[in-house]
């Protein structure tokens, strides 16, 4: 089996540089905690020369027992409103940045399709969560196309 090579647009490697700059300029350590993005936010952050200056680690978590388990994303949080939320996926982001100890974690978790949609969580459906030390701030993300394509965008909206 052969590996192609995967490559980002320049947009997104723009902001993976503009992020890492900013880490730079304040000191800062940062993590990823990912589901539906399958760590392409740590992938597209280490095409930066230099990026382990910054960046100390990431997490795939693609099922709910890994989040628990890995995470500490609680049970009550995954009964109560799923995997795919805006609790979900602040709970992700505090747990990478408590696991690796850093100053900030960028999470992912929302439902890139073809299946796994339901009518109140569609296709395209994603929450991005940036843990930083005093705060945990979550995005809401309507995101449209094939399954790449929602990925590729949500690996944007998260280095955004």
């Amino acid at each position: 089996m052969k590996l192609e090579s995967v490559s980002f647009p320049e947009p997104v490697l723009g902001l993976a540089e503009q992020l890492g700059n900013q880490l730079r300029q304040r000191g800062w350590t940062c993590a990823t905690a990912e589901s539906c993005t399958g760590g392409g936010i740590a992938y597209a952050i280490t095409q930066i020369a230099g990026s382990s200056d910054y960046l100390t680690g990431g997490f795939v978590t693609y099922s709910n027992e890994a989040k628990v388990r890995v995470l500490g994303v609680r049970h009550s949080t995954l009964d109560r409103v799923g995997a795919v939320s805006e609790e979900c996926a602040a709970e992700m982001a505090a747990g990478a940045r408590r696991a690796l100890d850093v100053d900030v974690a960028i999470s992912s978790t929302g439902i890139a399709g073809p299946s796994g949609a339901t009518a109140r969580k569609p296709v395209g459906l994603v929450y991005i969560a940036v843990a930083l030390p005093e705060r945990v701030e979550t995005r809401k993300l309507a995101l449209s196309g094939h399954r790449a394509t929602i990925m590729q965008s949500a690996i944007h909206e998260a280095l955004a």
